[in-house]
């Protein structure tokens, strides 16, 4: 998993609140188990019409976002079923870093596993990044991870808070094979001292 550390990006504004896993990734792409080829499908029903092509009307689709990498969206982003292939979906499409006013429990965890930050901000400023992220490309945000801060394109500066340990998980660029490999000598020396001791097992 590559390490979070700052990013500077464009950001699009995705207000609609209730954004389920569904809707980030139908269930009619869930068959895989890769994490990779699903950014495609991100948002599926909302980016294509039933002949596939793309619907301009859609945020993603529109050439000032078709680059983004931090999504502004509304509150209770990520609810529904536990599908991991929504986070998978949307690193994959190249989203980085979300803002909420909240998120749903498991897609919050599971943001981190996949190497992407979710923050949670008050609505009033969620609403100054909303209206950031309208102006385009030319409005690149930075989120400071170090510094658990997020800057808009005008030098505004707010600050988030986050679990420690998420953290310092996303600064190494760990998910939870990186932090068992962590403990790959201790793990050895156990297993060594296991053999010695009971050699039957």
């Amino acid at each position: 998993m590559e390490k979070f550390e700052k990013l500077t990006g464009i950001a699009a504004p995705m207000p609609l609140v209730n954004i389920d896993t569904d809707m980030i990734i139908p269930k009619g792409f869930l068959k895989t188990i890769k994490r990779t080829g699903l950014g495609i499908h991100a948002f599926d029903e909302m980016r294509y019409d039933r002949e596939g092509n793309e619907n301009p009307d859609f945020v993603l689709n529109k050439p000032q976002y078709r680059e983004t990498q931090i999504l502004i969206a509304g509150d209770n982003f990520g609810c529904g079923s536990s599908r991991e292939h929504a986070p998978w979906a949307l690193a994959d499409f190249g989203i980085k870093a979300i803002v909420s006013t909240s998120f749903a429990d498991i897609f919050y965890s599971n943001c981190f596993k996949n190497g992407m930050l979710p923050i949670v901000l008050p609505q009033d400023q969620v609403d100054i990044l909303m209206k950031d992220a309208e102006k385009g490309s030319n409005a690149r945000m930075t989120v400071d991870l170090e510094n658990q801060t997020i800057t808009t394109s005008e030098g505004e500066a707010f600050e988030f808070e986050i679990d420690p340990f998420k953290k310092h998980c996303l600064l190494e660029g760990l998910d939870d094979i990186g932090l068992t490999l962590e403990k790959a000598a201790a793990i050895d020396s156990y297993e060594t001292q296991l053999a010695q001791s009971r050699p039957w097992v």
